[in-house]
């Protein structure tokens, strides 16, 4: 089985290492990782990911225009984002997911449950490494 690949576009260093170490440990997936919106765009298109977690308060290209450039662009179009946010209001899910988010998830999130999180927002089967 080929192991999953996730993109993580997140301006803050700690925030970027904890989510790579935690799907590294806990599922095996191969993680790459961005710090600012438009990189995160270049990498999605080269490498295209199978989901791509996506940071929403950036400097400069904030998420909700990293998400608009990708859901505008059709070779990334296709790939599942999901949004990390400090603040989750129900109008703002709504929004998100109009402007094409596939789930929100809050921030800190708990990095021992990270990997279920997005298995269970794209409905992937579980794939846990640990016994």
């Amino acid at each position: 089985m080929v192991a999953r690949c996730v993109l993580v576009i997140d301006d803050e260093a700690d925030i970027r290492e904890i989510a790579k170490v935690s799907l590294q440990l806990t599922r095996g997936w191969d993680v790459v990782t961005a710090a600012t919106g438009q990189e995160g765009v270049e990498l999605a298109g080269k490498k295209q990911p199978d989901v791509i977690l996506l940071d929403v308060v950036m400097p400069e290209m904030d998420g909700l225009k990293t998400l608009q450039t990708l859901k505008e662009n059709s070779s990334t179009q296709p790939i599942p984002v999901i949004l990390l946010t400090a603040t989750v209001k129900v109008a703002t899910r709504q929004q998100y997911a109009q402007l094409g988010a596939q789930a929100v998830m809050t921030k800190p999130f708990d990095p021992g449950v990270l990997a279920e999180q997005i298995e269970s927002a794209l409905g992937w089967t579980v794939t846990n490494l640990s016994i």
